[in-house]
């Protein structure tokens, strides 16, 4: 995934790893950059350390595989000879490194070409296809995840509203851990929605570079054909974009790895809320009352938007009158502004009613009513929201409960910390 393509988190999750490897990488380079070989034996030595550098910084099978060795010492004899040894020492360093660098992608082209004829390759994964595989899957288990995640809102909600307009009812639930759950799940849903976001554009972005590695392929077939030899300047390139396509592809299964592995971590989530309502409480306390969807809450108030004449300072945003109205940024994720601080309740805001613009910041309303008395007074509101956030936990302190979430906390507070503002 390219990194201006990743959420700031996953960029640097990347580049990081990068750091990784060429730490990993860092005695190996300073052993072959160091030398100043002068015997025979001693080119041999330092060519066969170049041979195990391109083969570490590729990752394409193990150093310790006879064949594997065998096929990237023949591709950088194709490039690189040994009775180069001496013209590549007389380099400065930062040359020498640049050339490693450039060996390594030169040999890592050649060995996916060699594998595309038949040639080769045997130890090197197929990444797109296992990509291809991998990305639904993921995708689905998110999927699933939200499905039930807004379930539980859904009911959560219901059950709020019941008690609120009969404070006898349900006496045996705390009005607080309710809220506090449905926070929670709310919270876990805008969580899911970037995981599920970022491996879409995992997704399209493995679509695409599969095309372009297609096409380089393909035109590298064409230039090579069965030519005894040919123009370097021709099929270099080529060879280092399939490098630069593979490293992508790379990245993408680490990355795909990563969303995985926080998709699984994430289902504690679910089995907490299990514990604190178990099934069967839900089912029986839900007897007789109406469980809304967000989308059936949302229907019910179509049709229904403020009147502009009835504000005198107040930016009022609809679609017929705003440019990419459906791109404007939406604080508390698309939620009402006002049923958060005076309720305590997360409920969907409806766009149709009316955006209000305040202090350059948009808010949506569940109802036309609490658009109407939101707009008295938001500054006051705004700030019964920002207390009513600090009062119920948040999905993050939840994570943080648990050490293995070491890489989910940063990951949270980057996407979802203004979801309290």
């Amino acid at each position: 995934m390219a990194l201006s393509n990743c959420s700031s988190f996953l960029a640097e999750l990347l580049s990081e790893q990068h750091r990784v490897l060429e730490a990993r990488l860092a005695p190996v380079v300073r052993d072959i950059t160091d030398s100043c070989p002068h015997l025979q034996e001693e080119m041999e030595n330092v060519y066969r350390k170049i041979v195990s550098y391109v083969l570490l910084a590729s990752g394409l099978g193990s150093p310790t595989d006879i064949g594997v060795v065998r096929e990237v010492t023949a591709a950088l004899q194709s490039v690189f000879s040994q009775r180069e040894v001496v013209t590549f020492t007389s380099l400065g360093k930062k040359n020498k490194e640049q050339q490693l660098k450039t060996f390594a992608m030169l040999v890592t082209g050649i060995r996916l070409y060699n594998k595309e004829c038949g040639k080769g390759g045997s130890s090197i994964d197929d990444l797109p296809a296992i990509l291809n595989e991998a990305i639904p899957s993921a995708t689905r288990a998110i999927d699933e995840g939200l499905h039930n995640c807004h379930i539980l809102a859904h009911r959560y909600t219901t059950l709020l509203e019941s008690m609120q307009e009969d404070q006898h009812r349900h006496t045996q639930l705390s009005s607080f851990k309710l809220k506090e759950a449905l926070f929670n799940a709310r919270q876990y849903e805008a969580f899911l929605c970037i995981l599920l976001s970022d491996a879409i554009t995992s997704a399209q972005e493995v679509e695409k570079m599969h095309v372009q590695f297609a096409t380089t392929m393909e035109r590298l077939k064409n230039t090579v054909q069965n030519k005894v030899s040919v123009d370097a300047n021709e099929v270099f390139p080529l060879f280092v974009a399939l490098s630069n396509l593979w490293t992508g592809f790379r990245d993408e299964m680490l990355l795909l790895k990563f969303l995985t592995n926080m998709t699984n971590n994430l289902q504690q989530f679910s089995e907490i809320q299990s514990q604190l309502f178990p099934e069967e409480v839900l089912t029986s306390l839900l007897e007789g009352l109406t469980v809304k969807s967000d989308e059936e809450r949302l229907r019910e108030t179509m049709g229904t938007r403020v009147n502009v004449s009835d504000f005198e300072n107040q930016e009022w945003l609809f679609p017929e009158t705003t440019d990419n109205f459906d791109q404007l940024l939406i604080q508390y994720h698309g939620f009402c502004a006002h049923a958060i601080g005076v309720k305590g309740l997360i409920l969907p805001g409806n766009a149709a009613i009316g955006i209000l613009k305040h202090k350059e910041k948009c808010y949506v309303f569940s109802s036309k009513e609490a658009a109407y008395i939101f707009a008295q007074d938001p500054d006051k509101f705004i700030q019964l929201n920002v207390e009513k956030a600090k009062e119920y936990a948040e999905l993050i302190q939840l994570l943080e409960l648990h050490h293995q979430f070491e890489y989910l906390v940063p990951y949270a507070q980057v996407h979802i910390a203004h979801a309290s503002c």
